[in-house]
């Protein structure tokens, strides 16, 4: 067993120093093989970052949230669009209704939202921004984070008083800490209101919903001072579901109540959407997973290319040590330990390919992280199978030389030129 170890040893070393003295050769064959992981390691890691983000988008609209919507989403193939077209809009009378009758909801809300709208401070203004009217619990629903000031009080949001929660964005451009907005009064719309809080700045996200950086968080009786909710204002009601209350639970009981209040024939179908989380998250497993399936078979088909690149100077270094194989078989070394150590220095040449491969993937994962909100992860599981591959692509590359040098003959290859 000593002796075994010592002969691959030795000949790692030569491996070594073989690859050394031919630079120009080894960087070619390590080409292939950095390449082929670069690929299967980008491509597992975007998909990888690109389900944690848009995962994590939908985690913030709440996976025990229900919305109460005219548009149901989704749809799949043809979006049979003209059945919803007629229905009613949700209206705020609803709402005590369902706040009255539906115990398995810990909070309620009804929010409208409507878009252009301006900022004004001063001679600084904020175009395009987007003016999100709420009732009470609206902030016990929806995920934000205050870094000034503070949410709306009761008082304030039943009297429909004139004050804004203003995100990142808008903040920024307006003044230069959220210290310094707190109660400064602006013009939204035209109208006169005092900064209450401000958002932390969350950045874009990738399933839609509510940017919070770019929108003014008000009363909803203040907000329809500004706009009719009835025009164009898609107005929806958020119910989220008590701690222990299944989300199916919840959404029966926002179903009979609905329907009872929209006086709705046992055999008519429903004329409101209720719409959650789940939904989405079942059609982006299928959706990640065949993106997945895609990624390793473009970077499979990469690696092949480095595979036989690596067999190819396999084959050229059995060549070139056809007398070095003839005298070890000569002096007694065993066709398995010259099979090991061409092996050896195949799975050698691939992991060192493989280690470039993930250190440039590395590389720029931290410089997109470091410019944009993308959120970019390197799993250590995406490392160690980009290691594995490149052991396995060593083993696959390297048999066939090895076997043949295992082979030969101890006087022919002695004997060779």
């Amino acid at each position: 067993m000593f002796s075994t170890l010592k002969i691959l040893s030795s000949s790692l070393v030569m491996a070594v120093q073989e690859m050394w003295a031919n630079k120009l050769r080894t960087f070619l064959s390590l080409l292939g093989v950095t390449i082929g992981i670069f690929c299967i390691t980008a491509v597992l890691t975007l998909t990888a970052s690109l389900e944690y983000n848009v995962r994590r988008d939908v985690a913030a609209l709440g996976s025990d949230v229900i919305y109460v919507q005219k548009w149901p989403w989704g749809g799949g193939g043809e979006y049979p669009w003209w059945k919803y077209m007629n229905r009613p809009e949700p209206k705020y009378a609803e709402l005590k209704n369902l706040q009255a009758k539906v115990s398995g909801a810990e909070a309620i809300t009804f929010m409208f939202s409507a878009s252009g709208k301006k900022i004004e401070y001063g001679d600084a203004y904020v175009d395009q921004v987007e003016m999100d009217a709420v009732t009470q619990d609206f902030d016990h629903i929806q995920e934000m984070k205050i870094n000034g000031g503070r949410y709306f009080s009761p008082m304030e949001v039943s009297s429909g008083a004139n004050v804004v929660v203003i995100g990142g964005n808008v903040r920024e451009a307006l003044f230069s800490t959220p210290e310094q907005a707190i109660g400064k009064i602006v013009r939204f719309a035209g109208r006169p209101c005092r900064v209450v809080g401000t958002l932390v700045k969350k950045g874009s996200s990738l399933v839609g919903g509510i940017n919070f950086d770019n929108s003014g968080i008000v009363p909803y009786f203040f907000g329809r001072t500004i706009v009719d909710e009835r025009q164009n204002a898609d107005p929806f009601i958020m119910a989220k579901a008590r701690a222990g209350t299944p989300v199916e639970q919840l959404k029966d009981e926002l179903r009979g109540t609905l329907r009872a209040g929209h006086r709705l024939k046992p055999r008519q179908e429903d004329d409101f959407a209720l719409n959650e989380i789940s939904t989405v998250s079942s059609q982006l497993n299928d959706i990640f997973g065949n993106i997945n399936l895609g990624g390793i078979f473009i970077g499979g088909f990469a690696l092949i290319v480095g595979g036989f690149g690596i067999a190819n100077i396999m084959f050229v270094t059995v060549k070139e040590r056809t007398k070095i194989i003839g005298l070890k078989k000569a002096i007694g070394a065993r066709q398995r330990i010259i099979l090991s150590e061409f092996l050896l220095e195949s799975i050698m040449l691939c992991l060192v390919g493989g280690t470039l491969g993930i250190l440039i993937i590395w590389g720029l994962t931290a410089l997109v992280n470091k410019f944009t909100s993308f959120e970019l992860i390197m799993t250590a599981g995406n490392i160690i199978l980009g290691l594995l591959v490149s052991v396995i692509t060593g083993i696959l590359s390297g048999f066939i030389p090895a076997f043949n040098a295992s082979r030969l003959n101890a006087v022919v290859a002695i004997r060779s030129n």
